[in-house]
């Protein structure tokens, strides 16, 4: 049973930056696929990130269309952590943020175990 620990959310402002913390235990990190996704208010859970690694192609990273070139998703195997580093937020990007391990696809139908998440509000 693998449980995830999500960190380093908060009110940040429009343009600004944080980085997202994900701790692993219990499991075999390493055999997951782990994704980001986010929840904002009247709406559905959407992807964000994930990130693979297979043998033949190595690692393998993949954002959603709104945070590619912003967004930046990587793991530390060593340390069983994910990060997502998000640079020039947006209002928009306001949202509760959740780490998942899985099948490392970009639907949540696909992930096993979930963090609690964390909040991140981007406002002036």
């Amino acid at each position: 049973q693998v449980q995830l620990v999500e960190s380093g959310g908060g009110l940040v402002q429009p343009g600004g930056s944080l980085r997202l913390s994900c701790a692993a235990s219990g499991g075999t990190f390493s055999t997951y696929g782990m994704g980001w996704f986010r929840q904002a208010p009247g709406k559905e859970r959407e992807f964000v990130a994930v990130i693979t690694w297979s043998g033949v192609s190595g690692v393998t990273t993949r954002y959603a269309d709104s945070v590619k070139g912003r967004f930046t998703i990587s793991r530390d195997y060593a340390k069983n952590t994910l990060y997502l580093q998000m640079n020039s937020l947006r209002p928009e990007d306001t949202a509760v943020y959740y780490c998942a391990a899985g099948r490392g696809t970009s639907s949540g139908d696909d992930y096993n175990y979930w963090g609690q998440g964390t909040q991140v509000t981007v406002d002036s």
